[in-house]
């Protein structure tokens, strides 16, 4: 059976990739489709070094640096993608992929990171931050997200099952679409993480520096606790923003290399997450290392964390996005930091592992080709 996996961009590497990845290394002669292809020589192993089939954005003006400008269009470029060859498509989809056209006699799952966050319930806060919250490009902005709405819902229809990264997710889709969904959670490389029992008496964060991570909040909350040594690592917009919050006890290092990285999440006490995330890998990635994290408890983090309550809990969590909401799970966190065992942390973060996604992934599929074509002989395109 002809297999073909459609996504929406492909810029860099990063969560959605990985997932990528993982399906290419299960089905790794399928053919592979996207709006555009930016990925450039020498960094193209993780698909396998495949020609990709892209849309007519590609080929528009400043689209390797500005293609997100052109999300009016994307709606209209998925739908040329021309799959109608294959048995079985599969999408894997935070904008459009979930879009592109099949017909009755083909099997179509989508793997959905998110349903468009900007067009849905996260519009106003995206609005917001990207200054279009008023004026007339506000009032463009919001014409445009109304019908990508329309337009999302209505290719709902298309899809045959529905896969979700978190139950979290789950939950948007339902409410978004009306569907069901399955929950296959992401790909993380916990292999490349090593468990270390022994622990300093200093918290780490690592996170792309924009809005919705709430860097800030950390570095706020950790400034007015100078009893308490932070690492903050990463960089991006919000940066010098940070930097003008930061105490003699908090310790900005900026952009740092994995091997720097991994080092300060294995010696961390505590790994320190506000975001509300679809999944959050970093918490898992920490958790690798045998370390115990104190998250925002919404979203993701909740599915990916075991808190105080439950048995061999591997943190704990802060109700609100606010200072002394952190601060007092801080305070909490150390009160019990006897009860978190290092080894629980690391078993915790293996029911996320790469094989187990691949495995998952693979069961699934092939299951709703057996129950669409009815046949223990038909063959997936391995």
């Amino acid at each position: 059976m002809r297999i073909a996996i459609v996504v929406d961009w492909l810029v860099t590497y990063a969560g959605a990739e990985k997932v990528l990845e993982q399906m290419l290394k299960v089905y790794p002669n399928a053919d592979l489709y996207s709006l555009v292809d930016f990925i450039p020589e020498g960094k193209r192993d993780f698909i396998l070094n495949k020609t990709v089939t892209t849309s007519f954005i590609q080929k528009l003006p400043f689209s390797k640096k500005k293609y997100r400008s052109y999300l009016s269009l994307m709606p209209l470029a998925i739908e040329q993608l021309d799959v109608s060859k294959y048995d079985v498509v599969i999408s894997s989809s935070h904008c459009v992929a979930k879009g592109v056209i099949t017909g009755p006699d083909q099997l179509h799952i989508s793997y959905i990171h998110s349903p468009i966050r900007y067009a849905w319930d996260l519009q106003h806060q995206y609005l917001r931050e990207s200054g279009l919250d008023k004026g007339i490009k506000g009032w463009m902005a919001k014409r445009i997200l109304h019908k990508m709405r329309l337009w999302d819902y209505r290719t709902s229809n298309g899809v045959d099952y529905f896969l979700s990264n978190s139950d979290y997710i789950g939950r948007r889709i339902w409410k978004v679409y009306r569907r069901e969904s399955d929950t296959i959670y992401p790909p993380v490389s916990v292999k490349d993480f090593d468990l270390q029992i022994e622990k300093e008496d200093f918290y780490v964060t690592a996170s792309r520096m924009v809005p919705y991570k709430k860097m800030d909040l950390i570095v706020e909350a950790f400034s007015t606790m100078p009893d308490k040594t932070l690492y903050v690592i990463g960089t991006g917009p919000d940066f010098n923003k940070i930097k003008s919050k930061v105490t003699s006890n908090v310790k900005l290092l900026g952009y740092q290399e994995f091997s720097v990285l991994k080092d300060y999440m294995q010696r961390a006490k505590g790994f320190v997450f506000a975001a509300e995330e679809d999944f959050g890998i970093t918490p898992v990635e920490a958790q690798a290392c045998g370390t115990p994290v104190i998250a925002y408890g919404k979203g993701g983090a909740l599915e990916t964390v075991r808190g105080l309550d439950q048995e061999r809990p591997t943190g704990t969590f802060f109700k609100e996005q606010t200072v002394d909401s952190l601060k007092a799970a801080v305070q909490v966190f150390e009160e019990n930091y006897q009860h978190i065992n290092p080894n629980n942390c690391r078993d915790n973060a293996l029911t996320f592992s790469e094989e187990r996604f691949r495995n998952e992934f693979r069961d699934y599929v092939e299951n709703k080709v057996r129950e669409k074509w009815g046949t223990e002989n038909l063959m997936l395109n391995h």
